[in-house]
């Protein structure tokens, strides 16, 4: 049985599992069609494993990873979940974050999960302006004051918009945080925690690259964006392998598992990530029951020695920082 531990979600005070669940691939591969047991079968692999987190959003599955955690919801009234807004409109712009969308995305999600309240609403990576903007805040605050929502936070790309939400009442980041991209724990995380907000990381294992199981020979399917957004053809490079070059990191994580001297990266690299006690939780993803207890047993691992940190530093500033410090 897996021994999970609980962290605080900043001002939410909700306790979360340290290893949590990102529901983009819930009942499906990439690209793959919907599969409502296979869901279900994965939420109740995660909860028996200690997980007591879900994060979702609208767009996911078209809605149908919504309608999931709701309905998982009702069998386990005792989890928390975040849901992400403001993708599902066209364009997906800064003037669409307007207050009656906003309104509108609330109450779409309320139904899709069949609850009277939302945990926990993030902002869905929206245009960099939006967060300069207080009247979207403000709404979300109305947001709170009417009942519709508990907490409410931010999904970013970039550091910087992480760092300029924290003006507004957030209880919670999510951004991208792994061994390909450690801009945020230099620059974001102690402001977040004097903030008293959570962090949540997602990507944690840079679209499986960081699963040191990929080789150069390696084809992900037409629909899979690991195949067709690898240069930002469709929505932001840095979602994609972390904005990492494949062949480029490729060549990182051989270097990883040589000097960590392991051939099973992928609870290293999430045991990483809980090394940043500003870390709220990591939320891998899983399509299938079968991968959520690799990725919850990764809670176990032992922590990491200061050589071991700086191994992942070293591969970082020779591999990878050159071609993405700057960019998120």
């Amino acid at each position: 049985m897996i021994i999970m531990d609980y962290r605080t979600l900043g001002k939410t005070n909700f306790k979360i599992s340290e290893v949590s669940l990102g529901t983009w691939q819930l009942g499906s591969k990439w690209g793959d069609p919907f599969d409502a047991d296979d869901a279900a079968r994965t939420l109740e692999a995660a909860y028996e494993s200690g997980v007591n987190y879900f994060d979702t959003a609208d767009i996911y599955q078209d809605g149908l990873s919504e309608h999931a955690v709701g309905q998982f919801l009702k069998k386990h009234p005792d989890v928390h979940y975040s849901t992400k807004m403001g993708r599902r409109i066209e364009p997906h712009s800064a003037a669409n974050y307007s207050k009656q969308n906003l309104m509108s995305f609330v109450d779409h999600s309320l139904k899709n999960m069949q609850v009277d309240a939302l945990d926990l609403v993030l902002l869905h990576c929206p245009p960099t302006s939006v967060y300069d903007d207080p009247e979207v805040f403000q709404t979300l605050d109305d947001l709170k004051r009417m009942g519709k929502i508990r907490n409410y936070g931010v999904s970013v790309e970039r550091v910087a918009e992480a760092i300029t939400a924290l003006q507004y009442d957030i209880s919670a980041v999510e951004i991208i945080f792994n061994m390909f991209r450690l801009r945020p724990a230099t620059e974001f995380f102690a402001k977040a925690q004097a903030a008293n907000v959570g962090i949540l990381a997602r990507v944690p294992l840079a679209s499986g690259l960081l699963s040191g199981k990929y080789t150069a020979q390696t084809t992900f399917g037409k629909n899979d964006h690991r195949t067709f957004n690898r240069h930002g053809e469709a929505f932001d490079k840095g979602e994609t392998f972390s904005g990492v070059d494949f062949e480029t990191g490729l060549k990182a994580v051989d270097e990883l598992k040589r000097r960590l001297k392991t051939d099973d990266l992928a609870p290293m690299a999430l045991r990483y990530i809980l090394m940043y006690d500003a870390v709220s939780a990591v939320i891998p993803g899983a399509s299938k029951p079968e991968q959520i207890t690799a990725n919850a047993a990764a809670a176990e691992r032992p922590p990491f020695t200061d050589a071991q940190m700086q191994i992942v530093r070293d591969v970082y500033d020779n591999y990878i920082k050159d071609s993405v410090e700057n960019l998120w």
